[in-house]
């Protein structure tokens, strides 16, 4: 053993430095926070987007588009989809309920029929609306379609 190799024993020293505990510390006066600003201060939380003061770039670009506030949102299912259901379960008939009881629509959704896929069973489908496709291949293999007021 010689003085290069001397080191205090397990659990005797802090790994870390604690900030501002006074200028003996070697972390205290400004505590690593440099000077003034609102960085400094304590309280400071900084918000999303915000680029000290400069106009913020969601606020530089210029808007374009149009929102229409009354557009009506249908969740889609095809045609396949309404096959492989109609399969696992055995129904003739495929309503609005029948579709939430097997997870393909929450409570709130209005469902619209689209045109994807081969239709092999005769089905009566009640659901909130239906593409033209869709309309057409249910009435080809003679089952029903209709529209939820």
């Amino acid at each position: 053993m010689n003085l290069s190799n001397l080191k205090p024993a397990n659990g005797a020293t802090k790994t870390s430095k604690r900030i501002g505990r006074g200028q003996g510390s070697g972390r205290g006066g400004t505590s690593t926070r440099g000077h003034k600003g609102a960085k400094s201060r304590s309280g400071y939380s900084s918000k999303v987007g915000f680029e000290g003061g400069q106009m913020p770039l969601q606020r530089r670009l210029p808007k374009f588009g149009f929102k229409n506030i009354n557009r009506v949102e249908y969740r889609g299912i095809n045609l396949d989809t309404l096959q492989t259901l109609a399969d696992k379960i055995n129904a003739a008939s495929i309503t609005f309920e029948t579709l939430q009881a097997n997870g393909l629509a929450g409570k709130n959704d209005l469902i619209k029929i689209l045109g994807r896929g081969e239709l092999n069973a005769k089905l009566d489908v009640t659901v909130h609306a239906f593409t033209a496709s869709a309309k057409q291949a249910i009435e080809a293999k003679g089952g029903t379609a209709t529209i939820l007021a």
